[in-house]
């Protein structure tokens, strides 16, 4: 498959998938204000405003990476180093092996990042923000972006996964995880039947608490087989009473733009509560 169309193909999907996620970013917006799961927040506006922010420093920066990825994935394709070149089954089949392949990857890529103190200074981003909402599904810091662009361009090749089969992923995944990480409520029998597929804000909450041995499990970003799997699936039967974000994290600081993109600097990180609740 011709180098260049595979490029256009991705620039053209990738701006769909953005307006996609724009339009289901606004929905959930909307929502948590009607139905919150955690009342009585009053800085919804300023919180959404930084991590919206360093989504958009991340998009400026990396708005060529695609090329890397379409270099690496034909390169795969072209020297038949990848898995799915290895594997007989119709395209339907490859496509659906393709999406189980990545979100696996999602998967133990997000354990590394736990498990790394190196990575886990950057992730800690993500996991200090002790107001979650929609806006945290893009709520990153540059250096996390920048770490797995680079280990995607190692493992996409030895999956033998294609560049538009990466963006179908994504179009499909993104959605998904901006609903995860919302503000919103749900029953318990709604929670249940959507997380026999997919993750969901019950999951996801758990992963946000302070107390570690919660932050430490639910790692899956877009099927929920995943947790299941590996015996990282965890429940909290409220999850309106998890306490989000990491000990030792002053918001007043280090809740601004800046001072999420300083955090990895920091002598003393946010630690994850060890401590058993009480």
């Amino acid at each position: 498959m011709n180098e260049k169309w595979l490029l256009l193909r991705q620039l053209d999907t990738g701006h769909t998938k953005h307006l996609v996620a724009a339009v289901v970013l606004v929905c959930l917006w909307t929502a948590e204000g009607l139905i919150p799961l955690h009342r009585g927040r009053t800085r919804r506006l300023a919180h959404g405003g930084a991590n919206l922010g360093l989504a958009l420093i991340n998009a400026v920066i990396f708005q060529g990476a695609g090329i890397g990825l379409v270099w690496a994935t034909d390169w795969g394709q072209r020297h038949q180093v990848g898995l799915l070149t290895a594997v007989q089954l119709p395209v339907w089949g490859l496509w659906i092996l393709a999406i189980l392949l990545i979100d696996g990857w999602q998967y133990f890529w997000h354990r590394i990042n736990h498990r790394l103190p190196f990575l886990w200074r950057f992730h800690a981003v993500h996991h200090a923000d002790a107001e979650m909402d929609a806006t945290s599904a893009v709520r990153f810091h540059t250096g996390e972006i920048g770490f797995s662009f680079l280990a995607r361009l190692l493992v996409l090749p030895l999956l033998g996964v294609t560049v538009p089969q990466l963006l179908l992923y994504e179009a499909i995944s993104l959605p998904v995880i901006l609903f995860h990480h919302s503000n919103i409520r749900l029953t318990n029998n709604q929670d249940r039947w959507l997380r026999w597929l997919l993750v969901t804000p019950w999951m996801h909450q758990v992963h946000h608490s302070h107390w570690q041995p919660e932050t430490d499990s639910n790692y899956s970003s877009f099927l929920s087989i995943w947790d299941r799997l590996f015996g990282s699936f965890r429940l909290n039967p409220d999850p309106a009473t998890i306490r989000l974000g990491l000990d030792g994290w002053r918001e007043a600081d280090w809740r601004s733009l800046p001072g999420m993109l300083k955090t990895p600097l920091r002598r003393r990180l946010p630690q994850k509560e060890k401590r058993p609740i009480r």
